[in-house]
């Protein structure tokens, strides 16, 4: 009967460990920061920002108003992000004259300058590729994982958001014809 009391407590006190350990170590919400802001999502508008590009040219996310746009944040040592690169490319090109716009955001302030900028080229990427050099525009998305993607309509306003990757060009063409029939109706 004692070996019977003990194997009860011990069971007992194993779930209850694991249940303060379940709770301490979740993962917060992605829709609120540490500091109660709330993270861009669908349905809100963009944070906007201005950052300069790897040739030094300013861009300016409002002034893109009336283009859909694919912000992607991204580092040039990050697996996912270095394969999906090609497909943001294609998507680009198929899409950019019925007014997609492709703000390949490198987080510079993880990330190596000169990385980011022997990579694009290497690739032949035709878009914006902007340098994130203090991380405001990471901190204003709430960045939690590389690559982010964000899907932004005609408006200003999230249409979608993919955290993580690689996007398959499949993925990103059926999201882009989405944002483009969304916003042109």
């Amino acid at each position: 009967m004692r070996i019977k009391v003990n194997w009860n407590t011990t069971s007992i006190l194993i779930l209850l460990v694991g249940a303060a350990w379940i709770w301490l170590s979740r993962v917060p919400s992605l829709s609120a920061s540490a500091n109660g802001k709330v993270a861009p999502h669908p349905g809100f508008q963009a944070p906007d920002f201005t950052l300069q590009t790897s040739q030094g040219e300013m861009v300016t996310l409002s002034d893109l108003r009336g283009q859909a746009v694919i912000i992607n944040l991204w580092a040039s040592w990050c697996p996912p992000c270095r394969v999906e690169m090609p497909e943001l490319q294609k998507v680009y090109q198929a899409y950019h004259d019925q007014g997609l716009q492709v703000l390949a955001v490198n987080v510079t302030s993880q990330d190596d300058t000169q990385a980011a900028v022997k990579f694009s080229a290497q690739l032949g990427l035709t878009f914006p590729i902007l340098l994130d050099l203090d991380g405001d525009v990471s901190r204003a998305y709430r960045l939690q994982s590389l690559p982010t993607t964000y899907f932004v309509d005609r408006d200003g306003i999230i249409q979608d958001v993919v955290v993580g990757g690689p996007m398959a060009e499949a993925l990103l063409r059926v999201r882009v014809e989405n944002l483009l029939v969304k916003v042109g109706s």
